[in-house]
Parts: C-alpha cells; sequence; structure tokens
C-alpha cells in the first residue's frame, strides 16, 4: 500500500460516513502513517506544528478517531491511561515490552504468541481476526538504562 492508496481508504470512508473531506485531515493522514512508532495526538500535533503546519489540536484529535476507525492506524492504551496511535501502513504484525521503570516500549514479532493467539480462538470456537499482546517488564540493569530517569 502507497501514500495514495492510504488516501482512498480515508477519502472513501469520509464519504460514506458523510464527513467532510479537507485537506488538513490528509496532511495529518500523511503524518499520522509517517511518524516512528506510538504517539499520543499531542505528540502528533506539535510534531506537525514543528514541520509548520497549520492544523489545529482539534482537528488532530477528530482526524486519529476518524483514521482509527478506517483502520489505517491503531489505537493502544498500554496502562498508562494514555492513548497512543501507530501506523498500521507499511508494518507488520508485532506485539509490545512495555518497561514499568523507564517507559520504553520495544516493538517484538513471535511467531509462537501468533500460533497461541490461533490456537486459543480455535479452541473456544472463534476465528481470530487481530490481537494485541503486551508483555509489561523492568529494566534489568537500570544503572546502564538510557531511557531510566531517577
Amino acid at each position: 500500500m502507497n501514500n495514495k492508496q492510504a488516501a482512498e481508504i480515508l477519502s472513501d470512508y469520509l464519504k460514506k460516513g458523510k464527513h467532510r473531506i479537507t485537506p488538513e485531515r490528509f496532511e495529518v493522514l500523511d503524518a499520522a502513517i509517517e511518524y516512528e512508532g506510538h504517539f499520543t495526538a499531542d505528540e502528533l500535533y506539535i510534531f506537525m506544528k514543528n514541520n509548520n503546519s497549520n492544523v489545529s489540536r482539534a482537528t488532530v484529535y477528530k482526524t486519529l478517531e476518524l483514521l482509527t476507525a478506517c483502520k489505517l492506524i491503531s489505537l493502544r492504551n498500554f496502562g498508562d491511561n494514555m492513548n497512543r496511535y501507530e501506523s498500521n501502513f507499511k508494518r507488520k504484525q508485532h506485539d509490545h515490552l512495555l518497561c514499568l521503570d523507564c517507559g520504553r516500549i520495544v516493538e517484538f514479532t513471535d511467531n509462537k504468541v501468533n500460533k497461541i493467539q490461533e490456537d486459543i480462538s480455535e479452541n473456544l470456537g472463534f476465528t481470530s481476526s487481530s490481537y494485541s499482546f503486551n508483555i509489561f517488564v523492568r529494566c534489568k540493569n537500570k544503572a546502564n538504562c538510557p531511557h531510566y530517569n531517577d
């Protein structure tokens, strides 16, 4: 999928839902799908402002809801009461390690996790459509952790 295809998905979604089609929404789309890693709405807003965007904070928030609804990005909550997003664009299924000490989020892929969720779904009479797996961890050596602030 390329940026043009993502724009077409958003455009179709906006038309079907009778939402306004504005250049600002597509500007948020571009920033969100190209953002590296996880981000909050405010982080994306600041990122866009630092790149000379005139998009309002309210437009960023509302557009992120729309992008989540049309599955171009995913909403993540890692247990800290903060909504984070990540692009589904150009990404494969992955899971997360979340450090309770330093806050670092590490993405990983392990086929065993995928197999386990498929087996559990099947054993309980379901077909899996997607899953999210988070492991909460602690730094083994806080003194050497470049992310730990104490």
